[in-house]
């Protein structure tokens, strides 16, 4: 938007430009028109916005933003009903639509959307633009190259920095660190470590005031998250935020913004980024007791077929990933110090689910991929070792991501069985093949 109001895109192409954020029109209960909508998201009015839209439907341009965080609601509320209207063309056909989504919500979307239609996925940085944002954040030049030359020989965490927000993460960790004597690498190992070892910097740093003890903190903010993952819910609202966490105001972990309505302004509250809502919510499900485990994730996460194929491409997967990530002993340890504690009826009832997804899965699938993401997550060599004992073959179906071939490559490192690694569909980036690379000799056939 920025770009296109200073002129430097689609300057011709288009004369008016909106922008509708998801988590904010699932807060809009009341019936509404798209005038009215459009009014909250803008600094228009009505009229104005009436007037805009009678004008040149072809020159207008709607970027509706994060679609995977539309509550699509069995009873249809009135503004999921109009963004669906516009979606599907029935509202300004001749109007062109921007839409962002996570790929967990892409087949939803395709239904929905007037043609033609195009998806572009964004495979996060390339190493060029890990050093590019390094050098961006960390805005002296020493610190940048120390940080820089760090990471860049740690295959695990240049290949974690491809995804943005663990990008920002590790340049943060690495920051403070950097302080220190200690080792700036050490312990981040997969993304749920990377996030655990954030979550531990600010709790040291920038948690020292608040009134909950920090294992309270913790259980509050993934009560809080787990309740708005089930409700389909990104934005919190005031009064169920203050039920759960003392001083959400204080805390590192929240974003505090006023929402506009028509005649007044409501506090809102969201986490940092959605990923941290989905790490709290798998720490809430692990730190529960055996009874509450049992009874609040066995109906979320059955094991059949149908299921499998549900919750894969839901807004659940990365919560699931992340669990299996706080399984890991090291995890398990830091969690420790701070006084939380993961049952171990519930690391082994999460063990053996895995164990029967794998037998409910077939390999060669994108399902495969999301299985061995648990079990790098995991990161235990002799579970990883029995999980896919009976592979012999791997085969990528999809595009897969810089992190996509770090998995692969560890989980078929873990078991010497794999002997065929199928990428005959795929094209390989030359950071990826040179990843593969290292490892090729591993396989009888590539």
């Amino acid at each position: 938007m920025m770009d296109w109001a200073s002129g430097d895109l689609y300057k011709e192409r288009f004369d008016v430009v909106f922008h509708l954020k998801c988590k904010e029109i699932n807060r809009i209960h009341d019936k509404k028109s798209l005038v009215e909508i459009l009014s909250c998201s803008c600094s228009l009015t009505s009229d104005q916005i009436s007037q805009v839209l009678q004008h040149s439907p072809e020159k207008m341009l709607f970027i509706i933003d994060g679609f995977d965080e539309l509550k699509l609601t069995q009873e249809k509320a009135p503004a999921e009903v109009i963004l669906c209207d516009l979606l599907r063309g029935r509202i300004l056909p001749e109007s062109f639509l921007l839409v962002t989504s996570r790929s967990t919500a892409t087949d939803t979307l395709s239904k929905l959307l007037k043609g033609p239609q195009r998806f572009s996925e964004i495979m996060g940085f390339s190493e060029k633009g890990v050093e590019e944002y390094f050098q961006k954040f960390f805005q002296n030049e020493e610190l940048f190259r120390k940080a820089y030359t760090l990471v860049k020989t740690n295959e695990t965490l240049i290949t974690a920095c491809s995804i943005p927000v663990v990008c920002w993460i590790i340049c943060t960790t690495i920051k403070e660190r950097l302080k220190t004597a200690a080792d700036v690498t050490s312990g981040l190992e997969t993304t749920t470590s990377i996030y655990v070892d954030f979550v531990c910097t600010l709790l040291k740093h920038h948690c020292q005031g608040l009134s909950q003890s920090i294992p309270t903190l913790l259980r509050s903010l993934g009560q809080l998250a787990e309740r708005g993952m089930v409700e389909q819910q990104v934005l919190l609202d005031e009064k169920s935020v203050y039920e759960t966490v003392s001083d959400p105001a204080g805390n590192p972990f929240l974003c505090k913004f006023l929402f506009k309505r028509r005649i007044y302004q409501e506090m809102m509250f969201s986490f940092m980024h959605l990923s941290f809502q989905e790490f709290f919510t798998a720490l809430y499900y692990v730190l529960l007791d055996e009874e509450e485990f049992q009874r609040k994730f066995t109906p979320l996460f059955p094991i059949d077929e149908k299921s499998i194929n549900i919750y894969i491409r839901s807004r659940f997967s990365a919560v699931v990933q992340f669990a299996f990530g706080l399984l890991n002993k090291d995890v398990r340890r830091t969690l420790e110090e701070h006084g939380l504690f993961v049952h171990s009826k519930t690391q082994t009832h999460l063990k053996e689910w895995i164990l029967k997804m794998g037998q409910n899965i077939h390999r060669y699938s994108n399902k495969a991929f999301f299985y061995l993401h648990c079990l790098y997550e995991l990161h235990e060599e002799d579970f990883v070792k029995k999980a896919i004992e009976t592979w012999k073959r791997i085969y990528a179906c999809d595009e897969l991501s810089r992190t996509d071939v770090q998995v692969l490559l560890y989980c078929s490192q873990c078991c010497e069985c794999i002997e065929k690694l199928d990428l005959s569909l795929y094209r390989l980036s030359s950071e990826n093949f040179r990843m593969i690379l290292a490892v090729y000799h591993k396989f009888k056939e590539v």
